[in-house]
Order: C-alpha cells, then sequence, then structure tokens
C-alpha cells in the first residue's frame, strides 16, 4: 500500500522564504526517505510538503514538525490519504 502524508504551513508575514528554507533543512532530517516527496508553494506565502510511503495507512512514519514560533501565522494542516492509484485509470 502507498500512503501519501500532506503538510501544509502559512508563513508569518514575510517570512516565506524562510519557511521554505526550513521546511528543506527538517525534509533532509527525516530519520527515512519516502519514496517520493515534493514541495509546492501557493500565494499568501503558503508551503505544502506531499511525501509518499509504502507503508500501512496507519502505521507510524516521520512528519515535519510543527515550525517555531513566529515562522508561521497558524497551527500546521496535516493530512494522510490512501494512495488508489491514477486518476481515470
Amino acid at each position: 500500500m502507498t500512503v501519501a502524508l500532506m503538510w501544509e504551513a502559512r508563513a508569518a508575514e514575510g517570512r516565506g522564504a524562510e519557511l521554505l528554507e526550513w521546511v528543506g533543512a527538517r525534509a533532509a532530517e527525516l530519520p527515512r526517505k519516502p519514496l517520493r516527496s515534493e514541495l509546492l508553494r501557493a500565494p499568501e506565502d503558503r508551503v505544502l510538503v506531499l511525501t509518499w510511503w509504502d507503508a500501512a495507512y496507519d502505521e507510524e512514519l516521520p512528519e515535519l514538525p510543527e515550525p517555531g514560533t513566529g515562522l508561521i501565522s497558524r497551527p500546521v494542516h496535516r493530512w494522510r490519504f490512501e494512495s488508489l492509484g491514477p486518476a481515470g485509470g
């Protein structure tokens, strides 16, 4: 089974570049490497990290931590999904 983890944060005003740098450093420190990972950004200094794992849905997996106070404007949002394969196929 493949499990996808989503981690999304919104940077505090003017700290988008710093949040991107922080996320990159924390992703490099994960104790296990995912099958695949992707870093995305959106307006309003939002940062999204997607990781895919060969794991059971409820297996404990390494996740990015919560950034320190002042770097984000709200708590991190996290979601876990089971991959069902390509859309439309």
